[in-house]
């Protein structure tokens, strides 16, 4: 009898290239297919507490276990393009319900499987228009459970009511000298949700392992992420602890050297969008009030696919000759470094 494709993937000698895979899930989150970065990610992980590490890759392996098992393109599964945003949704799951507790585990496996689905769903809606899913499925999710989860005691145990309404910005607004070199490692910690520095740190030296492009423009993201909060009177406490410039970390690799090819003109275009992210974030933040007010990686999403779509219109970032008026609204997507749609 003929063996499934599924259960040869099982056989004894395949389980180094299943190792390889799931590494690559975490590594990218920031659009990277090397396995030593996602490596190094999962010891910032586990840094700030053993048990993110587990989650981390516990979700990866579901997502990209589950995707598998569907049978979806082999060269995604490999490149773990399916296992990056299951692994934010284990990750969340993780520091924002609690590591410790059974029922976080058990939303956290079936938040994963339920991401492979919803990742196939987001990839073939954005397939006609060319453009990459990236984390938009861990954010649909994480937001349908955010919304959700007061319903469910099991889910969240303790008292949440809605939020209060936002109001206006209150305190310093410019950061104390010495919270600012915190502030540039906690803008690349907070995408992981961590608000330790050293795990930026960390998560910055796993960039620079990948590639000398990726980790400047890690840097360049978190600078423009402080300079630009700075500039429109953010919160000190918001820029100090990296909720603010998060999103712009992700805006600046995507759009200056991963979607758009690495060039002076695009790295303009990646600042721009990195800054068009910051203030982006507390707008999504206050919509989201009622159920937390968590922008998760919204503004980040939002932002690329806008800056992406629009790059289409602009020959100097594409290198390509204007479309004719027919073909605009179908955007082909630049050519990529490491991640494709």
């Amino acid at each position: 009898m003929r063996r499934s494709d599924g259960v040869r993937w099982w056989r004894r000698g395949r389980g180094e290239g299943f190792g390889r895979w799931l590494l690559r899930g975490p590594a990218q989150v920031m659009f990277l297919a090397d396995v030593r970065t996602g490596a190094v990610f999962c010891l910032a992980l586990a840094a700030a507490d053993w048990r993110y590490g587990g989650y981390a890759l516990g979700g990866a392996a579901l997502g990209t276990g589950t995707a598998r098992l569907l049978h979806v393109a082999r060269d995604r599964v490999e490149q773990g393009l399916e296992g990056y945003n299951s692994c934010l949704v284990a990750l969340w799951c993780a520091v924002f319900l609690g590591a410790g507790r059974l029922s976080t585990a058990l939303l956290a496996a079936a938040g994963c499987v339920v991401t492979a689905v919803a990742t196939a769903a987001v990839v073939r809606l954005l397939h006609g228009w060319r453009l990459p899913p990236l984390t938009l499925p861990y954010c649909l999710l994480a937001s349908a459970v955010t919304i959700a989860a007061p319903a469910f005691r099991r889910v969240r145990p303790h008292e949440a009511g809605p939020a209060a309404p936002p109001g206006p910005a209150t305190g310093a607004t410019g950061p104390h000298p010495d919270d600012l070199w915190r502030a540039f490692f906690r803008n690349i910690s907070q995408v992981f949700f961590l608000d330790q520095w050293y795990a930026g740190a960390l998560l910055l030296a796993g960039l620079f392992l990948a590639g000398r492009v990726v980790g400047l423009l890690a840097c360049a993201g978190s600078a423009t992420g402080i300079l630009t909060a700075w500039a429109l009177g953010a919160p000190a406490a918001g820029i100090a602890d990296g909720t603010t410039g998060c999103n712009a970390v992700l805006v600046a690799i995507a759009l200056g050297g991963v979607f758009l090819a690495a060039a002076p003109a695009t790295l303009l275009y990646a600042l721009l969008g990195a800054a068009t992210a910051t203030a982006v974030t507390p707008a999504v933040a206050h919509l989201l009030a009622p159920s937390g007010g968590l922008a998760f990686t919204w503004p980040f999403v939002l932002t690329t696919l806008c800056f992406l779509a629009a790059a289409r219109s602009f020959p100097r970032l594409t290198a390509r000759t204007p479309a004719p008026d027919t073909d605009e609204v179908r955007p082909q997507l630049p050519g990529t470094t490491a991640r494709t749609a």
